[in-house]
């Protein structure tokens, strides 16, 4: 049987999207403008959830995370699954 989930968690990006976030001195919520104005549709909660490793991320907002933090999608990737 296939698991979208390792343990309880839903992504492995979460902890370092957290961690570019508080680099940058930024609210979740400054986040979500910031993603929304490069056009994904994102609010504050979704930001909380997906740093909590609640919420699944797709490989499309994964690029818009890339982006907005000025990194390669691969430094989103926790390496330590």
């Amino acid at each position: 049987m296939y698991k979208n989930k390792i343990g309880n968690k839903n992504n492995i990006s979460g902890s370092a999207i957290r961690t570019q976030r508080l680099a940058r001195g930024w609210s979740q919520r400054e986040l979500a403008d910031a993603l929304q104005l490069l056009g994904l549709d994102v609010d504050k909660n979704a930001i909380q959830r997906i740093e909590a490793r609640k919420r699944f991320v797709t490989d499309i907002e994964l690029t818009y995370f890339a982006k907005v933090f000025d990194v390669g999608y691969h430094t989103l990737l926790d390496k330590s699954v």
